[in-house]
């Protein structure tokens, strides 16, 4: 049976869903999974939340957890990364300074000044996590679930060469959108999405041979939809296609709608009436912060409860319990996985990060080629791939003025900021984030 690590199982709600698909998954309830995380209070919670499951359903599963990350690795046959480096402390300063100087990011994890930093704490730790795979587990898949996906992804490619894919579920989160929108059932629909990670774009959406595009474009006109999904409409209305992140995050990668907090305020908080995601889907600056905090503070408070609970008795739409079930099983499936671009969008870069359909078995993950993108939309990923061959070049070189180049040609921060200002506010995010940034 396969050992199954997860690096960061401290984000005990993802941690929590995670293991539950994998334990859900047949093939998989006598595999070893072995939960990693320095922070020693929210592991034990982890761990007993997972042997809760396991125990609930009468599972042989082994639940190992240690803080010793080449313990929790050795042997493992897919090492799953959901950690976060520098924790909501760090994130903080992600979010407030930036806005000082105007730049106001909705959640800040994968491009503008917070991704950056983002990647630029965690790109470190992959690279390290990586060749320790290549001493204790060498055959090991890397399915990667930290933000910035795209830049993380691009450095682990290019600074160790190991086998990985990256994960995300805004594609079949959206697609399940689309569907319900059009009110056709999401296991009739066939689409086509690729791009790069949250600005993927479906190309095709269809039943059978029936393109439902047409219905989208109906959609898209009632009022109840543009409350929640102005960005997403808007861009749609304007380069043709649907892209695959929400509208808080996709407002973050183009300079058209966060010029200003008036300009949050007034054109995008207003149109949302959802109030189960008020801070985070409804676009606001520093909401998915706010969301985090909450959530852990809740989490806390009903620790008991929640160990308490039923585990839910259907898999979630992950992509990762079912890439481990189909490697195992030898039962192809078709994900989308952030990948390099070896010759498989040739509109987009050489050897940057692409999202695109991916079949895998037991051959494991293997990209489709996909082609040209529709130029417009190539065009608008080259704005974002920019940013991410920048820190990716000051991630593995520790060229600090790399940092300022890709912060300089970030869409949101260029729309708003001059250059000095920029300058400044690189210089204030060093100093505050010294203590995890320390080749800088």
């Amino acid at each position: 049976m396969p050992k199954i690590t997860l690096i960061g199982s401290g984000s005990l709600v993802f941690t929590k869903n995670l293991c539950n698909d994998i334990l859900l998954t047949p093939c998989l309830q006598r595999c070893t999974i072995s939960l990693m995380d320095v922070d020693p209070q929210r592991l034990q919670q982890s761990q007993q939340i997972v042997q809760a499951i396991a125990d609930r359903r009468e599972l042989p599963a082994k639940i190992e957890a240690t803080t010793d990350r080449q313990d929790a690795i050795r042997d493992a046959d897919y090492v799953i990364t959901t950690f976060q480096q520098g924790g909501l402390e760090a994130y903080k300063t992600d979010i407030e300074i930036p806005r000082k100087y105007g730049v106001e990011q909705c959640v800040g994890d994968t491009l503008g000044p917070g991704g950056v930093f983002r990647a630029l704490r965690t790109i470190p730790v992959l690279i390290e996590l990586c060749q320790e795979l290549d001493d204790f587990a060498p055959d090991a898949l890397l399915l990667n679930y930290v933000n910035p996906m795209a830049a993380n992804c691009w450095a682990i490619g290019a600074g160790t060469g190991r086998p990985h894919v990256g994960l995300c579920h805004s594609v079949q989160g959206t697609g399940e959108l689309l569907a319900d929108w059009i009110d056709v059932a999401y296991d009739e629909i066939i689409f086509f999405c690729a791009g790069i990670n949250h600005q993927s774009f479906f190309l095709e959406f269809r039943r059978g041979t029936t393109d439902l595009y047409p219905m989208i474009w109906e959609a898209i006109e009632r009022p109840e939809n543009y409350a929640k999904e102005p960005v997403r409409i808007d861009l749609m209305k304007n380069f043709g296609f649907f892209v695959t992140e929400s509208s808080g995050h996709a407002s973050e990668y183009v300079p058209y709608f966060r010029k200003s907090a008036e300009m949050v305020n007034d054109q995008l908080v207003p149109k949302f009436s959802d109030p189960v995601n008020a801070w985070f889907e409804q676009g606001r600056t520093g909401g998915y912060l706010r969301h985090c905090l909450d959530r852990l503070q809740k989490f806390q408070r009903e620790f008991k409860e929640i160990l308490e609970q039923d585990p839910a008795k259907t898999r979630s739409h992950e992509y990762g319990s079912y890439i481990i079930e189909a490697m195992e099983t030898n039962s192809p499936i078709c994900i989308n996985g952030n990948v390099p671009n070896t010759g498989l969008i040739d509109n987009l870069p050489e050897d940057c990060c692409i999202e695109v359909p991916c079949l895998v078995d037991g051959n494991g993950v293997q990209p489709t080629k996909v082609g040209s993108l529709p130029p417009q939309l190539a065009a608008l990923n080259r704005t974002n791939i920019n940013v991410q061959e920048l820190i990716v070049e000051a991630a593995l070189s520790g060229g600090t003025e790399s940092i300022y180049h890709a912060i300089m040609l970030d869409p949101l921060t260029a729309a708003v900021c001059t250059l000095p200002q920029i300058r400044s506010m690189v210089d204030e995010m060093l100093e505050a984030q010294k203590q995890w940034l320390p080749q800088f």
